[in-house]
């Protein structure tokens, strides 16, 4: 399930994020994460940035901060992992209408990036991560996810989508014995959904 607001964290400012991971070793400390989570919000001008109310952005950097957390809990058993795939969010390509030539197939589903686009996030990131060996969908949501891990043998996982279903997602990975990363956009909505390529790169 998405957010119920937008948010553009684009122009936040690079060193937000390193401060961020840096609140995520605090995690176990839950009344000093709320306070620095919200000291954050005022030293990088959040509410400015993004024009989210205070209640809003605190949810999304609190999320931030979870899935931080959760990728250096995890991040030694995923890199013991050998097969692995990465899941992209169809939204993030820069049609979507029929400018954009992926053919979905609806049997697994996915769309299969026809690299049309030079400049098309989700086929940059597309080829970044098969140079890797990894297996790639483009994900019409997150509802598609368990189908295929189900149908597939893979042991890491690298997920991109807003914050709030990387945390639902995360509960599930355990349970199958499957080790993820989360890479949350950075900009949400329908379309146009922005991450950062140099974290993917970095998390891959």
């Amino acid at each position: 399930m998405p957010y119920k607001f937008t948010f553009d964290l684009s122009k936040v400012p690079r060193f937000f994020f390193t401060e961020l991971a840096t609140v995520s070793h605090q995690k176990g400390v839950h009344k000093a994460v709320f306070k620095t989570t919200h000291d954050l919000i005022v030293k990088f001008k959040i509410q400015e940035a993004t024009g989210l109310n205070l209640a809003d952005a605190m949810i999304l950097l609190e999320d931030l901060v979870d899935l931080q957390a959760i990728n250096l809990t995890e991040r030694k058993r995923f890199l013991e992992t050998e097969r692995r795939v990465l899941f992209l969010p169809h939204c993030s390509r820069k049609f979507m209408d029929n400018r954009c030539k992926a053919i979905f197939e609806p049997s697994i589903p996915t769309y299969i990036c026809d690299h049309c686009s030079d400049d098309c996030l989700v086929n940059k990131a597309d080829a970044q991560a098969r140079s890797k060996g990894y297996d790639v969908y483009i994900v019409p949501g997150g509802s598609c996810i368990p189908k295929i891990l189900k149908n597939n043998n893979y042991q890491g996982v690298v997920g991109i989508a807003c914050g709030e279903e990387m945390k639902m997602m995360s509960h599930l990975l355990p349970i199958i014995n499957v080790r993820g990363q989360a890479i949350p956009l950075i900009k949400n909505g329908c379309a146009n959904t922005v991450f950062n390529l140099e974290t993917l790169d970095k998390v891959l």
